[in-house]
């Protein structure tokens, strides 16, 4: 199991010189890998909380933290497959070339549709967009000459370079339906868990992932299963129904034991999204995160 920390980036506490001191003390002490996550904007009047009222944007940051870590690999979970895909590509191959090959790019459908609107991109069809959306990012990491006559996306004869080095990025793909998991069995390097995910649920996705796996004949020894960690400290007691990855610093790690044994091969502590943390102080909320960072280390 590999443990990996969510930076900073919603509320008051996601300042640039709280993304640098974690950043640089999860690289102290041996997490796997750095975590942002996306949001365009958020409707007025909206139910979704407090997490995504401002959000830093994920690659800006994860450049920006790219050149004060050397090893620590760097994750975007997800970029959301309304943005221009040649774009996007030409952004993560830079940042992959200057962080020295580190990146991991999720990719997801998305799901608000005022993001969709400010985007200039219609919601329908978003599946068959989001194939040829990693279609594309493909072949602008490795064709020579990038042509591309899709449904959605057209691009003339042309050269994207540079390419990303040393290798391109790791593609990790998101979403719960059945039709989701069974893409990213056939498409990506990896599949990743929403913030809304039921892990208890978790087993029974990674099934359907293998089964597309195999079915398109494809090797799976390296395929990542991403959870992203909704992590919660909490005293001992503090609910009657306790959900996985909230609780005390020794039932967490239980639950990611229990995430390692359904087949998780990566889970990283996300706290932007316990509304304690993006809610406080932010003094009082990077004591709290640096007290789990060191609580929580692999």
């Amino acid at each position: 199991m590999r443990i990996g920390f969510a930076v900073p980036q919603s509320g008051p506490w996601a300042t640039p010189e709280n993304m640098r001191r974690v950043a640089a003390r999860a690289e102290e002490l041996g997490y796997h890998e750095l975590w942002t996550f996306q949001r365009l904007l958020y409707p007025v009047g909206h139910p979704m909380g407090p997490t995504y009222r401002g959000v830093h944007d994920p690659l800006v940051t994860l450049a920006h933290l790219s050149g004060i870590t050397g090893t620590i690999r760097l994750g975007v979970a997800v970029v959301n497959a309304y943005v221009q895909p040649v774009v996007l590509a030409k952004q993560l191959a830079t940042l992959q070339t200057l962080s020295g090959g580190r990146v991991s790019a999720g990719i997801g459908l998305g799901w608000v549709p005022e993001e969709f609107e400010a985007a200039g991109v219609g919601m329908e069809r978003r599946g068959r967009r989001g194939e040829e959306f990693v279609e594309l990012l493909r072949k602008a990491w490795t064709d020579d000459v990038v042509e591309h006559d899709g449904e959605f996306y057209r691009v003339p004869a042309a050269h994207i370079d540079p390419k990303p080095a040393p290798a391109p990025p790791q593609i990790l793909l998101g979403g719960t339906a059945e039709v989701a998991l069974r893409r990213a069995g056939r498409l990506a390097d990896g599949w990743i868990s929403s913030s809304r995910e039921d892990l208890s649920a978790v087993e029974g996705r990674i099934a359907l992932i293998k089964e597309a796996i195999a079915a398109a004949g494809r090797d799976a020894a390296s395929f990542r299963y991403v959870c992203r960690g909704v992590t919660q400290v909490r005293p001992a007691g503090a609910e009657d129904a306790r959900r996985p990855l909230t609780g005390t610093y020794e039932q967490i790690r239980q639950d990611v034991a229990a995430l390692a044994a359904a087949g998780v091969t990566d889970v990283f502590h996300d706290l932007n999204f316990d509304k304690e943390i993006v809610t406080a102080d932010a003094g009082e909320a990077m004591r709290r995160a640096e007290e789990a960072l060191e609580a929580l280390a692999p």
